[in-house]
């Protein structure tokens, strides 16, 4: 077992790795807050919520801990930034195990220019970069790879197909609602342990159901130009070509708070300084966000963020 030294020395060892590839390709780091005045709407995604007590906000300011820096670096795009990066701690609720922590470390960057295939060849680049490997990259579309394991198109099965194949598997669960949670299920418990062992493998043209902040793909509107990398099994990243139509994203804010008020969730504020970036315009770009400790812990060989962190939820 490696000493707390060196635990930490790998650490510093990998954000130095990272810092330097994107020094070599002239990607400026960046600082945006931890605090702010709203978060996601993203029905899956939870925020932690205070409130600031002070000058400026006599009744008191509900601010959130942010779940991403997307929207503040995106902020910074549209005012003319070029290429950015970002290491920051991010902050989510309900979620805790073996590859999961309420507080974690998220490299986020922006590649102006590059659409989602192009930021792919990056993504595996640096990956191998930091995990002293040369795997070669596969992609796959995220339909292929339902169709070839289960036998049906995830765009047009039932929701009786999909509790069927569920139950096949041994996946018993209830409350589930609709298409995208026994996708999203299916995807996590059958699919992602078979992906990224030999290769990286990455997994593109999500349904337009999950595009989140990504813009459709102009050949086929059903499909989202969005990807997700997966290595041995581990989910470590997540990119989009960035959405940039500052009507269709408040329209995506204001479903998700719809889908939210129907769960029984907290309807959460649309963030209108994030809009207004898009409104004035934000360049053509692809974004990716990559889990930095589950890099650590594949690096390592951890079997899980707990040996990575130097102070997980337990402990904290």
């Amino acid at each position: 077992m490696s000493t707390l030294r060196e635990r930490l020395s790998r650490r510093a060892a990998l954000l130095e790795e990272v810092r330097a590839f994107f020094r070599q390709r002239g990607v400026l780091e960046v600082t945006t807050p931890v605090l702010g005045s709203a978060g996601g709407t993203d029905p899956a995604i939870e925020p932690f919520q205070t409130r600031y007590h002070g000058p400026g906000a006599d009744d008191g300011l509900t601010l959130f801990l942010q779940t991403s820096p997307e929207f503040h670096m995106k902020r910074l795009l549209a005012a003319g930034s070029g290429d950015i990066y970002q290491v920051m701690p991010v902050f989510r609720q309900g979620e805790l195990g073996p590859r999961h922590n309420p507080e974690f470390t998220l490299l986020e960057w922006y590649r102006l220019g590059f659409d989602h295939h192009r930021l792919m060849e990056e993504v595996g680049e640096l990956v191998n970069h930091c995990l002293g490997e040369e795997r070669d990259l596969e992609k796959r579309s995220y339909c292929s790879l339902f169709q070839e394991r289960f036998g049906w198109d995830p765009l047009s099965v039932t929701p009786e197909t999909l509790q069927a194949t569920a139950a096949a598997h041994g996946l018993e669960v209830k409350g589930l609602e609709d298409r995208d949670q026994w996708l999203d299920l299916l995807m996590s418990m059958v699919v992602e342990p078979e992906l990224g062992r030999e290769k990286l493998t990455f997994v593109h043209d999500y349904p337009a159901s999950q595009a989140s902040l990504a813009r459709l793909n102009p050949r086929d509107p059903r499909l989202a130009c969005r990807f997700e990398l997966y290595v041995d099994g581990v989910e470590l990243a997540n990119g989009f070509h960035e959405l940039s139509d500052p009507v269709e994203q408040l329209a995506r804010f204001e479903v998700d708070n719809l889908d939210r008020q129907r769960k029984g969730q907290q309807v959460l504020p649309v963030d209108r300084h994030f809009i207004a970036a898009l409104e004035q315009g934000l360049p053509d770009c692809s974004g990716v966000a990559l889990g930095l400790d589950r890099l650590l812990m594949l690096a390592t060989g951890a079997s899980s963020l707990s040996e990575v962190l130097s102070f997980p939820l337990a402990q904290a």
